[in-house]
């Protein structure tokens, strides 16, 4: 396509970009280096594949996380209605089918007649307007070409993904269906309950059991949401107790109490034929996976779909060489997604929606987005290019980013709705002056000239 902007990377965030700028009648040719390219974390050839988790975290209206899929929702998001249509039951979360969401994300992807998908890896930054969106696991080459041109030197972290086993290996005479202070027994996560003496037994084989990365691996470089979970059993004895294993809310139906600890499965799939362990990313060997995650109640015999595995993550110094749009100063080269240290699969795909609306804006002749602070996105923008963040590291969007609420202190939960209204009013506000810049959301086929809308 002549006179088109290229999107490098078919994850959540470049999709999100090249369905956006199509829909605004500016062609993409999209590069996916998958499945010819070496891509360590992924499992198909499909865009918008999700490797760590299948949860999309809360849709609770007065949580960041809420709050952050209704700005997405105002601003018409392309992949979040997607989502939407592949949810599984997680109780408060947003989980999907990760299978049929990526396969209806690329089905969006090679229908749209505005977007033109390449197979092939991208080594050098191509000329005329791009989107760099390769995530944390581009290949070497971009890299190095980027670490060139932003000028700032390469940081990077680990992360981990969670095991996923059979649903029919499950013992659910042990394991028994139940969310949080939940009475009725119908709950959307399994829960495998532990007493004392069987956590005990589990933890000390944990914290002893061979890892993938045994050298040059130090709790310094994990981000703290993807902490492994044999790294948090070695901060103490109870530290998965009172966090991933917690059993606050959890009562035991064969015993009428709270177990001692639990471990918690949430459905991989709408048939519920596959249960991830929440929390339970892990950097330890395969072999060693079976053998202490067996150990639960419940899974002695768990068929593992996949184990969980572990990989080094880059992103770029965001406040020190990227400009308030992400773009690369006096470059026409913009980041989205992991690699500029925004984290989280929704913060992924609102970078790639705002990567498209100031890329549409500088090729159109218009001011570049720049959305209230008050906001889940705008606070976490201003965050991660704001020269005074050091030192820089990976973020999701919180509540701890946004600017306190005026007035006598709230109590947590007032509190957090008040920032929701707050910020949902400011960039109604703002939406309404730069109707140029955001389609509507809702839009369907037909109307105004779009492609579903953006």
């Amino acid at each position: 396509m002549s006179d088109a902007v290229t999107v490098v990377g078919g994850g959540l965030a470049g999709c999100e970009c090249a369905l956006s700028l199509a829909d605004r009648h500016i062609p993409v040719v999209l590069y996916e280096q998958r499945p010819a390219g070496d891509a360590p974390a992924h499992h198909t050839d499909g865009l918008a594949e999700l490797v760590c988790s299948n949860s999309l975290k809360s849709t609770r209206a007065d949580s960041a996380a809420g709050l952050l899929k209704e700005e997405l929702r105002r601003m018409g998001s392309r992949l979040l209605p997607i989502a939407m249509r592949c949810a599984v039951p997680a109780g408060g979360a947003l989980a999907v089918d990760r299978a049929q969401f990526s396969r209806l994300v690329t089905q969006e992807i090679e229908a749209h007649p505005l977007v033109e998908l390449r197979r092939e890896e991208v080594r050098d930054i191509p000329d005329g307007p791009v989107v760099i969106a390769a995530g944390p696991l581009c290949s070497a080459p971009l890299a190095n070409a980027l670490m060139e041109l932003v000028g700032g030197d390469r940081l990077s972290f680990f992360d981990a993904a969670a095991p996923v086993v059979d649903a029919q290996s499950i013992d659910c005479s042990i394991a028994f269906a139940q969310s949080r202070y939940e009475e009725d027994g119908t709950g959307d996560y399994l829960n495998c309950p532990l007493d004392a003496q069987e956590y005990q037994a589990f933890w000390q084989e944990l914290v002893a059991a061979k890892r993938v990365i045994a050298r040059d691996f130090e709790t310094k470089d994990l981000f703290n949401a993807c902490q492994p979970v044999e790294e948090l059993a070695r901060k103490g004895v109870d530290t998965l107790r009172f966090g991933t294993m917690k059993p606050v809310g959890i009562t035991d139906p064969r015993t009428q109490r709270r177990p001692w600890a639990v471990v918690q499965l949430r459905a991989e799939n709408a048939q519920r034929t596959a249960y991830n362990l929440v929390g339970f990313q892990t950097n330890l060997t395969w072999g060693e996976q079976k053998r202490v995650f067996c150990m639960i109640p419940g899974l002695e015999n768990a068929d593992f779909l996949r184990y969980g595995v572990m990989h080094r993550n880059t992103f770029v110094d965001a406040p020190r060489v990227l400009d308030h749009t992400f773009a690369v100063p006096g470059t026409q080269v913009r980041l989205a997604g992991q690699i500029t240290g925004t984290e989280g699969y929704v913060e992924a795909i609102a970078s790639g929606l705002l990567a498209a609306a100031n890329t549409a804006a500088e090729l159109g002749g218009y001011d570049t987005v720049s959305l209230p602070a008050t906001g889940a996105l705008g606070s976490l923008v201003a965050y991660a290019t704001n020269p005074d963040t050091r030192p820089y590291q990976p973020m999701h969007v919180n509540f701890g980013l946004v600017p306190p609420i005026d007035g006598p202190r709230l109590k947590k939960r007032a509190r957090y709705q008040a920032y929701v209204t707050r910020a949902l009013a400011d960039l109604d506000a703002y939406l309404g002056a730069r109707p140029e810049l955001f389609l509507a959301s809702g839009v369907t086929d037909g109307e105004e000239g779009t492609h579903g809308g953006a």
